[in-house]
């Protein structure tokens, strides 16, 4: 009997607000409250409130954890420092990406890995397999988070009335142990807009006491809940990819220009990882004969180009294909990410998409479209 879509810890508090749900990776998610568009541009001016409880979270620990993580994913995990956080992918033997995640070293033993909703259990088992034969234990903590995400210029303030936790000396990608609203929670500085932010880990019996306080702490300072549409129009102008849409199993993180995350110089064990021989001849194609590229596409015209379109030429020859595409509220313009052949990559290329059989001219781009001043 299929029993629907699961609801996370804040499910009561958007109804509540009116929000339009969604079905979204098997969660049911808020996908807005009002206007995507005020949610965006309040992001981007003052700050967004999210419910992100949909992600998974998986916990490693022991004396080899770091080491079970070295050899499970391309990055360099035993070499995070204590409180700090990598962004990283999981790669299959190929070197295609199952996932891209972050993990947050939480102690010298204990790290978590935090995987998208849509791929949380091929992580998770992913994870079990290939740490095998190292002390350590893989534990499944999707239930025992929710996770809330401030995000926006005004969102060290919002944060900073509810802890005394130090909220200046936190780096990005960094977390520590922290009482926010006198609840005990994991704080980390990361996210997922483009913008300053902080995403709050906590338990699902505290998610709505920490939402309606931070709501009334962002009261006074243009705080709006924001759901998963804007969301990902955020991240869009931020350059930053999607699972699903830039990556994915059949791209490597070379082909996403990505190759930095991947660490040949790890030094655990024998350096080696799974689908390091892969990743490495994909590393040297990409050095010697540069396959599509990564770009960012801005439109002339207001047709938006989206997912699956045709990037093309001058002489209507296919040279790519869009992973993403939206109309952007910052830039006033309709904005897309897509992987094309490396001769019309270069920025400043004018080529076009193929919109329902219209060409609509598009410029080429460098990424991201939009970067916060810092």
């Amino acid at each position: 009997m299929n029993a629907g879509p699961r609801r996370t810890a804040l499910d009561a508090v958007h109804r509540a607000l009116g929000a339009t749900m969604t079905d979204f990776a098997g969660w049911d998610m808020p996908l807005r409250y009002g206007s995507e568009r005020e949610e965006h541009n309040a992001v981007r001016t003052r700050a967004g409130l999210f419910d992100l409880s949909h992600m998974g979270e998986i916990t490693l620990s022991g004396p080899q954890a770091g080491e079970a993580l070295d050899h499970a994913l391309v990055g360099f995990v035993s070499a995070l420092g204590l409180h700090r956080a990598r962004y990283t992918m999981i790669c299959a033997e190929d070197g295609g990406i199952l996932d891209d995640l972050i993990v947050y070293r939480t102690g010298d033993e204990t790290f978590l890995v935090v995987a998208n909703a849509s791929n949380a259990q091929v992580v998770l088992d992913e994870l079990t397999a290939r740490a095998a034969g190292f002390d350590a234990a893989v534990r499944d903590d999707r239930d025992a988070y929710a996770l809330i995400a401030v995000q926006g210029p005004e969102a060290a303030g919002i944060l900073g009335s509810l802890t005394d936790a130090d909220l200046a000396g936190l780096k990005y990608y960094a977390c520590l142990p922290a009482t926010v609203a006198g609840r005990e929670v994991l704080l980390a500085r990361t996210g997922y807009t483009g913008e300053d932010g902080f995403e709050v880990f906590a338990a699902p019996a505290d998610a709505e006491h920490l939402w309606q306080q931070l709501s009334e702490a962002g009261s006074g300072r243009g705080l709006v809940p924001c759901g998963l549409s804007c969301r990902d129009t955020l991240r869009l102008e931020a350059g930053m990819p999607l699972y699903g849409h830039e990556l994915t199993s059949g791209t490597t993180p070379f082909d996403a220009g990505l190759g930095r995350v991947v660490r040949f110089d790890k030094t655990t064990g024998d350096g080696g990882f799974v689908g390091r021989a892969a990743l490495e001849k994909a590393a040297a194609d990409a050095e010697a004969n540069p396959p599509r590229k990564l770009v960012g596409l801005v439109s002339e015209g207001r047709r938006v180009p989206r997912a699956g379109y045709s990037v093309v030429s001058a002489t209507g020859e296919v040279i790519g294909e869009v992973t993403s595409g939206a109309p952007s509220p910052t830039l006033g313009r309709p904005i897309a990410i897509a992987y094309v052949d490396a001769a019309h990559a270069a920025p400043g290329s004018t080529v076009a998409v193929d919109v329902r059989g219209t060409h609509e001219p598009v410029g080429v781009v460098a990424l991201p479209f939009y970067k916060r001043a810092r």
